[in-house]
């Protein structure tokens, strides 16, 4: 069963320098037709499907649309030309510290994060103890989430996205945050997400966590798409890509 599909998808929005214009300014060169506005296109005309129990490692400099296409995945953004279809529950951790509140402790921010996924409380009681056990803040639970370093913000957001047990979870460069221990164990606990039939979608700057992780490949460079398919492959073309722009052949 295909759990995500995009037939070209492109992304655009509208950029420009607006701080030295007000509302009124816009207005004035509207009416005498000297108005200008930029468009930016993030993502161009993109299409693959994966199905149930794949792991789509996303690969690509930065700015080369990762990101926004996660968000268009995850609902935030809509594509502003083609189709998309994502069948299932969706947990996505995008940014760290997304959907957390600093001046709540972090069990408030357990409850608060786990009920903007669409969970019950009765659903969050039975799972808080192994949210918090697996990102190891028990001694840290009544504490303010302002006063977590980053790598422990990173285990929260983490434990919460993947025990909540998602139909597909979109995972931006969490991995790169934490010890190497943590990191070992979140690369076990998403195989162990992957093995119950889950779909994952990673961005990742290790290409060695790409090959060794991923069942597809997606390669974007300034919003195009460069590649998708076999993670060896793709992974050797795109490494190729990096030797030839490094040494300017």
């Amino acid at each position: 069963m295909k759990k995500i599909e995009l037939n070209d998808v492109s992304v655009s929005y509208i950029v420009g320098d607006f701080s030295n214009l007000g509302l009124k300014d816009v207005l004035i060169q509207k009416i005498k037709g000297t108005y200008t506005a930029k468009e930016f296109t993030a993502v161009q005309h993109v299409s693959f499907s994966i199905e149930e129990g794949d792991l789509l490692g996303i690969i690509g400099a930065n700015g080369a649309g990762k990101s926004t296409l996660l968000k268009v995945i995850s609902g935030i953004m809509r594509p502003t030309a083609g189709t998309m279809a994502v069948n299932g529950t969706v947990a996505s951790l995008l940014e760290l510290g997304t959907g957390f509140d600093g001046d709540l402790t972090v069990r408030e921010n357990t409850f608060l994060r786990g009920a903007m996924l669409g969970y019950t409380r009765e659903f969050m009681n039975e799972t808080y103890d192994s949210i918090i056990g697996f990102a190891e803040l028990k001694e840290f639970e009544d504490r303010k989430f302002s006063h977590l370093s980053s790598g422990m913000k990173s285990r929260l957001a983490f434990s919460i996205a993947c025990l909540v047990n998602p139909d597909i979870l979109i995972l931006d460069e969490v991995l790169s945050v934490g010890d190497g221990a943590f990191r070992k164990k979140s690369e076990d606990k998403m195989l162990e997400i992957i093995n119950g039939g889950a779909t994952t979608l990673l961005v990742s700057h290790s290409i060695a966590q790409i090959r060794r992780m991923a069942t597809k490949v997606l390669w974007l460079d300034r919003g195009k798409q460069m590649g998708f398919g076999d993670p060896e492959e793709i992974c050797d073309k795109y490494e190729k890509f990096l030797n030839i722009k490094d040494t300017g052949e």
